[in-house]
This record gives structure tokens, C-alpha cells and sequence, in this order.
């Protein structure tokens, strides 16, 4: 087993998790503006109570994304910083497929359509299917308008994410859904040590985020033109 450290600002959580032999250390908080000036210091915290030096970690995965500019700069730069400190590979997981690795935690199944409130009225989604012990991308994460998503799902085998409440009358009535996380942070440990295990280690130089959407804001145009 080895000793990895994740972290994930996507989202307006905070999500952290300590791989190590035998236990899966996690924690969680507000993110958004507060994970920046947060992270490093419960990173340490993480170490500490596990006892463990940082020097021991094996590799850093990070929440790639998509999800929220600021969060994915953050996760993304500390990973970074502390894989090129140490010498040490990253391992980016996919911030979409954590919600799906949580939904099936929540019993989804293995079939899961994922959807996170993008804000400016539009959804990140992604359609994810597990077999043989590994979540694999039926659909890429793409960003979608939300009438746009529920005309192209039709009606998902499963669905997870916070945009099932804030879109529900766009996306209508789902019999299997999962709009809340029951913990985003443990989600990142599973896909972090899977990652590791498929031997998906990359140069701290390759830590990028994806972003999917190209800009963070409309014009007045734009709003009056949605509105």
C-alpha cells in the first residue's frame, strides 16, 4: 500500500484524504475563497495525526476537474508545489467521477450520470459506468445547459450531483437520484489509490486542470439575452 495525499477545491467543499496502509484519513470544509488559505494547514494537520512526515508520501493526487476556476488552481497548485518539493509524482483524478464514486458509496449502482451545478444556468456533466473494479467515461464531462441535458439523458439509470436541485424543474423527475455527497473526501481516497494502482503516476510538471467551460461569467448581453 502506499502513502498518498489528495486534495480536491472543485466545489464549495473542500475535500482532503490521507491514503495510507490500512486507514484512509479524511477531511472536509467550506473551499471556494476559504481552501486556499486552508489547504496547506490541514494537509498538515492530516500528516501529523497519522503521524506521518511528508518525505513519506508516495505521490499527490489533485482534483483536476471540471468544477470552479479558483478551487481548481488551488488544488492543483499545491499538489504541484508539494510533488516538485518532494520529488515526487502526481496522480489527477476526475472531480466528476468523485461524485459518482459517492453515489455508488450510496448505493447508485454502476451505471451513473453525474451533474454539478456549473452556476450562470448551465450544469458540468458526465455519464460513468464501473466494471471490473474501475469507473470508466461513457461521456466525457462536457458542460450542458440544463433543457439540453435532460433532452440528451432521457432518463438516467442513476444520476448524482448538486445540480439535480438546483435544475429540478429543467431536468424533471428522476427515480434514482443523489443530490447530496456523503463524503466527497473518501470518494477522493478511492479514486486516488486506484489511480495509483493502475500505475497513472504523472511529472508534477503535467498537473493542469481541465476546465471544460472557457469563460467564468456572462455579459449583459448574454443574461438578458437567457433571462
Amino acid at each position: 500500500m502506499p502513502s498518498l495525499l489528495a486534495l480536491d477545491s472543485s466545489t464549495d467543499t473542500m475535500a482532503l484524504a490521507l491514503v495510507t496502509p490500512g486507514q484512509t484519513r479524511v477531511f472536509e470544509a467550506a473551499g471556494g475563497a476559504q481552501a486556499s488559505a486552508r489547504m496547506l494547514p490541514e494537509v498538515k494537520a492530516l500528516l501529523a495525526g497519522a503521524g506521518l512526515d511528508m518525505a513519506e508520501l508516495d505521490a499527490v493526487a489533485f482534483g483536476q476537474g471540471p468544477g470552479a476556476f479558483t478551487g481548481l488552481r488551488t488544488a492543483c497548485a499545491v499538489a504541484q508545489g508539494l510533488a516538485f518539493g518532494l520529488d515526487k509524482p502526481v496522480l489527477a483524478v476526475d472531480s466528476l467521477m468523485l461524485v459518482a464514486e459517492d453515489a455508488r458509496a450510496q448505493g447508485a449502482g454502476d451505471d451513473v450520470w453525474v451533474a454539478m451545478d456549473a452556476r450562470i444556468g448551465e450544469i458540468y456533466a458526465a455519464h460513468y459506468r464501473w466494471a471490473e473494479g474501475a469507473w470508466t467515461a461513457v461521456e466525457a464531462p462536457a458542460l450542458y445547459r440544463p433543457e439540453v441535458l435532460a433532452a440528451h439523458w432521457g432518463v438516467p439509470a442513476a444520476a448524482a450531483g448538486s445540480a439535480l436541485a438546483e435544475y429540478a424543474d429543467a431536468l424533471g423527475r428522476l427515480p434514482r437520484a443523489w443530490p447530496q455527497a456523503r463524503s466527497r473526501a473518501a470518494a477522493l481516497g478511492a479514486l486516488a489509490l486506484a489511480a495509483w494502482q493502475r500505475g497513472e503516476t504523472r511529472d508534477a510538471a503535467e498537473a493542469l486542470p481541465v476546465y471544460v467551460r472557457d469563460k467564468v461569467a456572462l455579459t449583459t448581453a448574454e443574461r438578458e439575452q437567457r433571462s
